[in-house]
């Protein structure tokens, strides 16, 4: 039995972040879902409120989202990657080398101790950014603190491009649901959730969680094997338990650890945001896509957060989810190369 404490403060959390997220969607907010329980998760973490969302459930969301991402995807995505295959490799390029050059540059001023910046500059993939972090000697807390900065910078920059420019509102676009088809496309949604995500966990799957199902799912779903469906309440409680855990990241020791450098880390992460977006721009001008996708798809991370928001838009999902997808699993198998170049470029006496 947990606490009368912690049952409180749980029931104060789930409190607020309905109270924020109405809020938000009164304002027609995309992703009102998962933006509002992050604000109100943020407080209580810097308030000390010590509540964790357990791994199980956080994992069990990524899941869901895997199966909202593969509800949206059809042939389109992989029409999309031979069609513009090479200013998607641009696209994910220029996110990892302008994020790379902020976390050098980050080590060379010594605004984060040791490699620390190096790893938590890194534009996606942040719990195993953390992980891998800690097992190369960087901080996981500050690498972690970096991190969820930059999905929280993302998701509020990101929500506030998707909501002024739409042309008009859509209404429930704050949820992004999947339809719900019947009873035997719920379960089958969930039995790839379950099967896909175990699959990709035991094969140590860097957010095997969420890119089991996604994977399995699309490839069902996409050649009409499986129509993937997913009840409303689940969706909105998936995005829900996605923004508290982001939110709970935050936490005064982290804050008081990382004071000194919290405009550093605020600035580099604001500038590949602006970066990223101004490359956004640029694609309008070579491919025949709005505004809004183009933003979407050159945000600097995370996978959920972003499809769920640009599910819940006006933008072409399966451009925004071709570039995303692609850049995570090139910043997976780039990340832990690029941070070791940084700290062996930057010379010994700037990163102590």
């Amino acid at each position: 039995m947990l606490p009368l404490r912690i049952l409180g403060l749980w029931a104060a959390l789930a409190a607020a972040s309905a109270a924020v997220s109405y809020g938000l969607m009164q304002a027609q907010f995309p992703a009102a879902l998962l933006l509002g329980p992050m604000i109100a998760a943020i407080a209580f973490g810097v308030g000390g409120s010590r509540l964790r969302v357990p791994r199980a459930a956080f994992q069990a969301s990524q899941a869901a989202i895997g199966c909202l991402v593969a509800h949206a995807v059809t042939g389109q995505i992989a029409q999309t990657l031979v069609e513009d295959g090479p200013l998607i490799v641009a696209v994910v390029l220029v996110t990892v080398a302008v994020s790379g050059l902020v976390g050098w540059i980050l080590t060379r001023l010594r605004v984060l101790p040791g490699t620390t910046a190096a790893w938590g500059s890194s534009p996606g993939g942040a719990s195993a950014m953390v992980a891998m972090a800690e097992d190369f000697g960087a901080d996981p807390r500050l690498v972690a603190f970096m991190q969820y900065v930059r999905v929280a910078a993302v998701v509020f920059s990101a929500s506030l491009a998707a909501r002024f420019l739409m042309e008009t509102p859509i209404p429930g676009a704050s949820a992004g649901v999947a339809e719900v088809t019947g009873p035997l496309s719920v379960f089958a949604t969930l039995a790839v959730a379950i099967v896909g995500a175990g699959a990709a966990l035991a094969l140590r799957v860097p957010a095997g969680a969420q890119i089991g199902p996604m994977v399995l799912g699309s490839l069902l779903h996409a050649t009409g094997l499986v129509r993937m469906a997913l009840p409303v309440p689940l969706l909105e409680l998936a995005y829900a338990c996605i923004g508290i855990y982001v939110g709970l990241r935050f936490t005064r020791e982290t804050l008081r650890l990382t004071f000194t450098a919290l405009p550093g880390i605020l600035a580099a992460t604001f500038s590949v945001i602006a970066l990223c977006a101004a490359w956004g721009w640029g694609l309008t001008l070579l491919l025949p896509i709005d505004l809004l996708t183009a933003v979407l798809a050159t945000s600097p991370g995370g996978l959920d957060s972003v499809a769920i928001i640009a599910v819940g838009s006006k933008a072409d999902v399966s451009f925004v989810l071709a570039v995303q997808t692609l850049r995570l699993f090139v910043v997976l198998l780039t990340g832990p190369l690029l941070a070791k170049w940084i700290s062996r470029s930057v010379p010994e006496t700037a990163i102590r």
